[in-house]
């Protein structure tokens, strides 16, 4: 019998090791899988890739995560704002590198690797010191930078509901980067509101499915912004 539910973050990210990359859902707070950054906090991985839409805000999820130096490098499209404080302080140190990726180019390198493509070519950045020292061409009159995919060793994601095959269904914008993500990692790990039984999802809400998911743990009650 096919069961992905486990019994807790903390059992569902233990084997995560030292110097693993990790995409972390989330749009800000929206979507952020909180409890398996506090496990992942907790389980005490260091020198962590991140590949995540920004770089934490305030003093929770992402934000304490790098707050307790476990973030060596981080791939993001909006690093800095009125609260991103942990990561301010630690790129000033020089306590971690940031690779700056334009917001459709992070969505559609990591939509690349769950993809099984070898590289894409996309205009955004071309002419900036973001294509420097990158492969370029004109097609079809246009002008076009080389980007290669993004790939994790895990992804933690957060949705509203799933079952123990591991099929998942979102809530709202809270959906974001999660199903690109579940498609582009060795071992996706996702948080939910709610585990139900086989057949409780309707199939064509379904927005993951189970072939993508690894590991899923019920959590509780979401909080109301999901």
């Amino acid at each position: 019998m096919i069961d992905k539910t486990l019994p807790s973050c903390a059992a569902a990210v233990a084997d995560i090791r030292d110097g693993a990359t990790v995409m972390i859902g989330g749009f800000g707070t929206a979507g952020m899988p909180d409890a398996l950054i506090e496990a992942l906090i907790e389980h005490g991985a260091r020198e962590l890739t991140i590949v995540n839409n920004n770089a934490g805000n305030g003093e929770t999820g992402l934000a304490a995560l790098i707050k307790h130096k476990r973030v060596r490098r981080i791939v993001c499209s909006f690093p800095r704002q009125s609260d991103s404080q942990h990561f301010d302080a630690a790129y000033r140190n020089g306590e971690i590198e940031l690779e700056l990726v334009p917001q459709g180019n992070l969505a559609a390198r990591i939509h690349a690797a769950g993809n099984g493509l070898g590289a894409i070519f996309t205009p955004t950045g071309y002419g900036t010191e973001l294509a420097a020292g990158k492969e370029t061409r004109e097609i079809d009159g246009r002008h076009y930078v080389l980007e290669y995919p993004i790939h994790a060793d895990v992804a933690l994601i957060k949705a509203h509901r799933g079952d123990r095959w591991g099929n998942l269904v979102y809530r709202k914008t809270a959906r974001n980067f999660g199903p690109l993500m579940a498609m582009a990692a060795k071992c996706t790990i996702a948080q939910v509101h709610e585990v139900v039984e086989l057949g409780g999802l309707d199939p064509e809400a379904v927005v993951t499915p189970g072939i993508f998911v690894q590991r899923v743990v019920a959590v509780g009650h979401e909080e109301a912004r999901a």
